[in-house]
């Protein structure tokens, strides 16, 4: 295995534990923006700053103004002094639409994922605007690691 794919699975499994601050129970999903070799971002899934932090209504539903992790560490950005130009988002899920949109428009370059989502129209609008795309088994171990 090469350097980057090495390092891509640290990465993401970084971000998996990330995942694990969301207080979302249907689904947690941790999310990091990196960018020469520097975590620069990073968000999960939740509700946005000053709401409760409970995802899903009564009815297990997730509610409908909850922050996706891409979202979450890519409005993170805007706060800070740092910007994605030419980095890599690492994600625990493969990108919504929505999301998708967002990470063209913040610069990044490239998207390891995860998870495989029965959607994937995020992944192919990624695609076509240029951006690398990696899916990671995260289930496969790396030997060298």
């Amino acid at each position: 295995m090469n350097k980057q794919a090495a390092l891509d699975h640290r990465y993401l499994r970084m971000a998996q534990i990330w995942a694990e601050n969301s207080y979302c129970v249907r689904r947690r999903v941790g999310a990091l923006v990196v960018k020469e070799k520097m975590i620069i971002s990073d968000g999960y899934n939740g509700t946005p700053s000053g709401f409760e932090n409970v995802c899903e209504d009564d009815n297990n539903v997730t509610k409908p103004y909850v922050l996706h992790a891409e979202a979450n560490a890519i409005t993170k950005l805007a706060r800070s002094s740092n910007n994605s130009d030419g980095s890599t988002l690492y994600v625990t899920a493969s990108p919504c639409i929505e999301c998708a949109k967002l990470i063209i428009q913040a610069g990044i370059r490239r998207v390891v994922y995860g998870e495989k989502y029965r959607l994937e129209d995020g992944i192919n609008l990624l695609r076509k605007a240029g951006i690398e795309v990696t899916y990671i088994n995260p289930n496969e171990t790396n030997e060298n690691e």
